[in-house]
């Protein structure tokens, strides 16, 4: 066997295990989904209550944050003036950011989610991936001054918003 054969059968080789290594990277990379927390150790509340007290601030500034961006983005095209919202909004719409707060378990009194949530954790968890990519696409309108297409994904991150909370919140 030749040289040049032979170091044709490594190059493949190699291609192929760095492929299959990036196939089995990428498919680790996919199930991403944070545990569910089971109690309240496993997070950065004191207790129950304030999980639940915090989600619920949150999500309404969340609201409040996308209405604002509205206002910026719809209302003014102010691209640069909306750039700091943005970012906050990127930081703030994640699994990471929300999903500890939401201790199995804690619905009923005093809180606006169905118990469905931890019955069909995964799903919900999406929701928030989905979340995440829509904001990611309303930042690259903004950051390409495109206002048709940024008014597209503030409609779209508000729907990704509704369906979630059609499917797991009490209204």
């Amino acid at each position: 066997m030749s040289q040049r054969s032979k170091h044709q059968r490594l190059t493949r080789s190699a291609c192929a295990l760095i492929i299959s290594g990036a196939f089995c990277v990428w498919a680790v990379a996919e199930d991403t989904t944070p545990p569910m927390p089971q109690s309240v150790e496993e997070t950065p509340f004191a207790s129950e209550r304030e999980a639940v007290m915090w989600r619920q601030d949150e999500l309404k500034d969340l609201e409040r944050l996308v209405r604002q961006l509205r206002f910026d983005l719809v209302n003014n095209r102010d691209a640069r003036g909306a750039a700091p919202r943005l970012a906050e909004l990127k930081e703030r719409a994640t699994q990471t950011h929300f999903l500890p707060a939401f201790i199995s378990g804690t619905h009923g009194r005093g809180s606006d989610a169905r118990p469905q949530i931890w019955d069909e954790w995964d799903e919900f968890a999406a929701g928030f991936t989905d979340l995440e990519q829509k904001v990611e696409a309303l930042i690259e309108a903004a950051e390409q001054e495109d206002y048709r297409a940024a008014t597209q994904m503030l409609s779209e991150v508000g729907l990704s918003c509704r369906s979630c909370h059609r499917a797991y919140r009490y209204d």
